[in-house]
């Protein structure tokens, strides 16, 4: 059992529990503040968060953060996280086995965290965190409360990139965790 985050951080850095530490440049652990009201994860990082060494840096974290700076939600104010932590090739969808070896991980974020809410950003967070019955398309926009905290499934922002229609339900979405985290 980890007491910090900074201790599980340290731990993971020599994690060798699955393939994807075969070609990874940094681990992905987590950033922002540590005991945020809100959490969002992604399914794994891309090539600029494996070379930064952050998640949500690329692309698709320029436009989250526009999102972002939109509602006024301070990055610094929520913890971001992914389902890996180490790039999956050609940024793939992580397998069940690579998302398995790293989901421990996750769970121990999530219980230092302590988020009231959890963004779940994409089909690849969606079902490793709440089960393969959940779909993206059915499920975003929707609270789900298990174990007292709410979960808002949406669309991950590379998502957004490929398809504009998908922005105006991300930033609803948004909106609904915005309004949610006053009432809680």
């Amino acid at each position: 059992m980890y007491n910090s985050l900074e201790e599980l951080e340290k731990d993971i850095q020599g994690c060798k529990k699955c393939k994807l530490c075969n070609n990874r440049t940094n681990i992905v652990v987590g950033s922002g503040f540590k005991n945020a009201d809100i959490m969002f994860i992604g399914e794994g990082p891309g090539a600029d968060e494996d070379i930064q060494g952050k998640p949500f840096v690329g692309k698709a974290g320029k436009l989250m953060d526009m999102a972002f700076q939109g509602l006024e939600i301070n990055r610094e104010e929520v913890y971001i996280a992914n389902i890996v932590k180490c790039r999956p090739p050609g940024n793939r969808n992580p397998e069940q086995d690579e998302a398995l070896a790293c989901l421990d991980y996750l769970r121990t974020q999530v219980m230092l965290v302590k988020p009231k809410i959890i963004v779940l950003l994409g089909s690849v967070a969606l079902k490793n965190i709440l089960g393969k019955e959940y779909n993206i398309t059915a499920s975003r926009g929707k609270w789900i409360e298990k174990k007292e905290i709410w979960y808002m499934p949406t669309f991950h922002p590379a998502a957004l990139l490929r398809d504009d229609t998908k922005k105006i339900d991300f930033w609803n979405d948004l909106k609904l965790v915005k309004e949610k985290i006053k009432e809680i």
